[in-house]
């Protein structure tokens, strides 16, 4: 069996904790305690642009004073 993780075709969701972190989860395990769903299930490709996205838009240049 493959891993999970790395199924390029696989679904996919952005898990985010309470720090604001954000983690690339397969949808076929359960949501570890301290997380919740913030995207998906999804395709891994639409996650990764979630994140990557998320990411740049909490950079103080793109943060509204």
């Amino acid at each position: 069996m493959s891993n999970l993780f790395d199924l390029p075709d696989g679904e996919f969701m952005v898990l985010r904790n309470q720090q604001g972190s954000h983690s690339l989860w397969p949808g076929a395990i359960a949501v570890p305690a301290g997380w919740s769903v913030a995207h998906g299930p999804a395709p891994r490709q639409d996650c990764t642009r979630y994140i990557e996205t998320s990411w740049r838009d909490m950079r103080p240049e793109h943060i509204a004073a």
